[in-house]
């Protein structure tokens, strides 16, 4: 390109530009339930404004020397002034806002399967209980080739592709060629609606002690843990560990409607206040269903947003005691404002306060890169090992709970409890075996299927990698381009033996035998155990 053009191309977008922060700062928004579903967007813009920049971009696209997509400049121009704003501040194209609406609304049209790209090759890992997929006979393990006569497999697979040809219109049909145990066959599939629970587990860990597992705040997450929680208090649990770890928010109504099964009528939850947003209190009321019993909130460095919501209130009015580690950081309230082309912009129009009136909005001055690497220091400063948390605690805003004890802003919610990771354990080779893929990989080709396990217990307690499984496994990591030290993968071994061992016990039980499996090695779990026993 020459340099003349690429400065035309410049020019154009900030034409675009220009358009776009019209669009944004000069509308008044007519709004929806805030964070509940989607708003809608109604710009009332100055007309001269609006004609000469529509004028700009006609004359660019009609008389440019080069040929101009005047759609892609304005997204990108929508995305730079989003980025001088703050970092959760965004566009969503029609594709991504659709799947956005999709995992937190908590319902699609498709054929109800969860699946993990393992080496170039499509394994289910996972079917929605009484889902087209379960229904037509498709399993765990199996491995999907083709869909509709179309290749998933192979280099340059892509997730987007995948879920493209699976997804569909509810009552259309999808062909699915797959190989089980090596023998190919193939499955007829008919779409319909599906319908996905926000929660992860719900399982007894003793006689009266429950354990929920809850990955997002959804649309369904309080109607979803209402539903389990009155399963678990038949079988006589007046206890609750409820584990947020890992869980990156959704939508605030469903933070406070949960935090409302927990508190007395009338007690704050939370409060949201923006420039244009006056202040709104959250109350609880009289409905909660386990407002008196003992209660643990678990979170980690990745409970974000809705999490630190519920956290917080719990930790403010000594409802539960908090246990893990500082939690990310994330005040900002987001609201959804969609265009008519179907994409839409998730823009923060509010900070939310916990009820001794603390933001736990970490800063964001440096830019989004380093915000969002800010977790990743965490591991490099030793924060994660305990090593910081005195100087954190020092240095940090200083507010008081219910009952007149020092909690702290500034930067997520500092549990009540720390429990520091095992670095040594849990190292650099253990994640990168996880993230890549290659532990599930390894169960799918080496254990599944050729164990045959009894009862689940039995399986939790005898389980163990032998010396040439692991070995094995080790080789692997290796032929998949891993780089690791021999030390690395010793001392890994006890959290990948319960890594795999959960994977394993998964495959063969389902979620409940997932989270049973890990749970026994989680030093989190038995710090919480411990504390309810207290």
């Amino acid at each position: 390109m020459q340099p003349s053009t690429k400065k035309n191309l410049i020019i154009a977008a900030c034409y675009a530009g220009t358009m776009v922060l019209g669009m944004i700062v000069g509308p008044k928004f007519q709004k929806e339930n805030a964070n509940t579903k989607p708003g809608s967007f109604n710009p009332f813009l100055r007309e001269e404004k609006t004609e000469k920049v529509e004028r700009v971009l006609n004359i660019i696209e009609e008389n440019y020397v080069d040929p101009v997509q005047i759609d892609s400049m304005q997204d990108m121009a929508i995305n730079q002034i989003l980025k001088k704003l703050d970092p959760h501040s965004s566009y969503l194209p029609p594709v991504e806002a659709k799947r956005f609406s999709e995992d937190l609304d908590g319902n699609y049209s498709g054929i109800g399967v969860e699946y993990q790209l393992l080496n170039d090759t499509v394994f289910v890992t996972s079917l929605n209980n009484g889902g087209p997929a379960a229904k037509a006979g498709l399993k765990t393990g199996d491995q999907i080739l083709q869909v509709d006569n179309k290749s998933i497999a192979g280099r340059g697979i892509t997730t987007k592709r995948i879920i493209s040809l699976i997804k569909g219109p509810r009552g259309t049909e999808v062909k699915l060629h797959i190989s089980r145990n090596g023998e190919l066959k193939d499955i007829i599939v008919k779409r319909d609606k599906i319908t996905i629970s926000s929660i992860d587990a719900a399982i007894p860990l003793s006689d009266n002690i429950g354990y929920i597992k809850i990955s997002k705040f959804g649309a369904r997450t309080n109607d979803d843990f209402a539903a389990e929680f009155q399963r678990l208090q038949k079988k006589g649990i007046n206890s609750l560990i409820l584990d947020l770890r890992g869980n990156g928010g959704g939508y605030l109504n469903a933070a406070t409607a949960l935090a409302d099964q927990f508190l007395a009528d009338k007690k704050l939850i939370v409060y949201t206040e923006g420039k244009h947003e006056p202040r709104t209190d959250y109350l609880a009321t009289e409905d909660g269903m386990f407002e008196k019993g003992k209660l643990i909130v678990l979170i980690d460095e990745n409970s974000a947003s809705a999490s630190e919501i519920l956290a917080g209130a719990i930790q403010d009015l000594d409802r539960g005691l908090i246990i893990g580690r500082r939690s990310f950081g994330k005040g900002l309230v987001q609201e959804q404002f969609n265009f008519g082309d179907g994409s839409a912009l998730n823009l923060t129009v509010a900070r939310y306060f916990t009820p001794s009136g603390r933001s736990i909005q970490k800063p964001y001055k440096d830019g989004k890169d380093k915000y969002f690497q800010e977790v990743a220091e965490r591991y490099k400063n030793g924060e994660v090992k305990g090593k910081l948390i005195s100087a954190l605690i020092n240095k940090g805003q200083t507010f008081k709970t219910s009952g007149g004890r020092m909690i702290y802003g500034g930067g997520g919610i500092t549990p009540d409890i720390f429990i520091p990771i095992d670095s040594t354990v849990y190292n650099e080779f253990y994640y990168s075996m996880n993230a890549k893929g290659i532990l599930t990989e390894f169960v799918f080709k080496s254990i599944a299927g050729i164990l045959h396990p009894a009862a689940l217990n039995q399986f939790i307690s005898e389980f163990s990698l032998s010396d040439t499984q692991y070995s094995k496994l080790i080789s692997l990591a290796a032929s998949r381009g891993l780089k690791f030290k021999d030390k690395e993968a010793h001392n890994a071994k006890p959290a990948i033996n319960t890594q795999v061992k959960a994977i394993a016990a998964r495959y063969y039980y389902g979620d409940e035998g997932f989270y049973l499996a890990k749970n026994v090695e989680d030093k989190v779990i038995a710090r919480a155990l411990e504390a309810i026993k207290k």
